[in-house]
């Protein structure tokens, strides 16, 4: 008997390894990008953060999220230290070697509709084309911004770390102009410490679309869109979109990309 109850012991001792073993794990590669992917205290939030996370529970798999530095987006993915790039990435655009990204990694359906603006101070002379070719300009390194800031002939353009470093750049004088994603500048420029910054619209690119990164190849890119069609027929990504102000930027038909 006592050797029945110890087996029966050991084998409820090993159920939890099991299913540790069993469960499947996915890291998400992200940056701090409000309202995409953002700390409230210690918690990451924002709308790609949640989307992420309803996304990979329908799938049955347990999310890590991990901060990495965009310039170094590929070499993460490739390397299989993330297994998706999510944090408001550009899929139609080029990279600074005139590759397309679509040639790098595998895109996921267009989520969300974004465009590259500039930022300036208040009272400065910075709202043409003409103007920005005079200007010290700041941009996230490896983004689209940086390759729109680029095409301001005679610009002189300084890559930071991270999209919110640019106003930092410019709040300290550092930099003339910043190009940030619409999506960033809308959620800090003209508030709070940059109450003295505003966005030039005329500046700003064309449409740009978002779209979760994948390591060409990965079937993962399928299980996703699968999910982000149910999520949207359900009505949680528009919910989502409406919690963090970004509702009339979201896609949530994706009929004509199948």
């Amino acid at each position: 008997m006592k050797k029945i109850f110890a087996l029966v012991l050991a084998l409820m001792m090993l159920l939890p390894l099991c299913a540790c073993a069993n469960e499947k794990n996915i890291v998400v590669g992200y940056t701090i990008y409000k309202p995409m992917n953002y700390k409230e205290g210690d918690k990451l939030v924002g709308f790609d953060t949640e989307l992420a996370e309803a996304v990979y529970k329908k799938l049955g798999y347990k999310v890590t999220f991990k901060e990495i530095n965009w310039d170094n987006k590929y070499t993460d993915l490739d390397g299989k230290t993330i297994d998706c790039i999510w944090n408001g990435f550009t899929a139609n655009a080029a990279d600074d070697d005139g590759v397309q990204r679509s040639e790098k990694v595998d895109f996921s359906y267009n989520y969300m509709e974004n465009k590259q603006v500039i930022v300036i101070k208040k009272g400065t002379e910075f709202k043409t084309a003409e103007d920005l070719g005079k200007a010290k300009i700041v941009a996230e390194s490896g983004s689209a911004g940086e390759s729109y800031a680029k095409g301001f002939e005679g610009a002189t353009v300084k890559g930071v770390k991270k999209q919110t470093d640019c106003l930092m750049e410019i709040m300290s004088g550092a930099a003339d102009v910043a190009v940030l994603d619409a999506q960033l500048a809308k959620a800090y420029v003209g508030k709070g410490d940059y109450a003295d910054m505003e966005i030039v619209d005329a500046l700003s690119s064309e449409p740009e679309y978002y779209a979760i990164g994948f390591r060409k190849g990965d079937k993962l890119k399928d299980e996703v869109n699968k999910a982000l069609e149910e999520l949207a027929k359900d009505g949680t990504i528009e919910k989502l979109a409406k919690k963090y102000g970004v509702e009339n930027t979201v896609i949530t038909d994706f009929a004509d990309q199948k």
